[in-house]
């Protein structure tokens, strides 16, 4: 089991940033892959950026190459989302979460354990 628990959202203008944080508890946060995920209301959740177990390897959806990095620091058991440029359409409730898996995956199924979410506003 695995518990994570997303911050750093909030209200932000257009062409801003922000940095998500994520942190882990309860089973070896360095033996799970990492991904964060957005849902807009209504929509289905999508994937935003995904870390393999000791970092080597990202991916990335295409809406947030270039302005998204995913970070994650094993020792705090902690994972980061750094978004820059960010516009109104990256408004969304964003998903910390674990999968057993050594790589990035942006396969929704492969993770197991979910974050309740932060919410990030980009006004325009």
């Amino acid at each position: 089991q695995v518990r994570l628990e997303e911050s750093g959202g909030g209200l932000v203008q257009a062409g801003g940033s922000l940095r998500l944080s994520c942190t882990a508890s309860g089973r070896s946060f360095e033996d799970y892959a990492m991904g964060w995920f957005r849902q807009v209301p209504g929509n289905e959740r999508e994937f935003v950026a995904a870390i393999s177990v000791i970092g080597e390897s990202r991916l990335y959806s295409d809406f947030v190459k270039g302005r998204f990095g995913i970070s994650r620091n094993n020792i705090a058991n902690t994972l980061f989302l750094q978004m820059n440029n960010l516009k109104p359409e990256d408004t969304a409730v964003y998903y910390c979460a674990a999968a057993r898996s050594v790589t990035a995956t942006r396969i929704e199924a492969e993770y197991d354990f979910w974050g309740q979410g932060t919410r990030v506003t980009v006004a325009s």
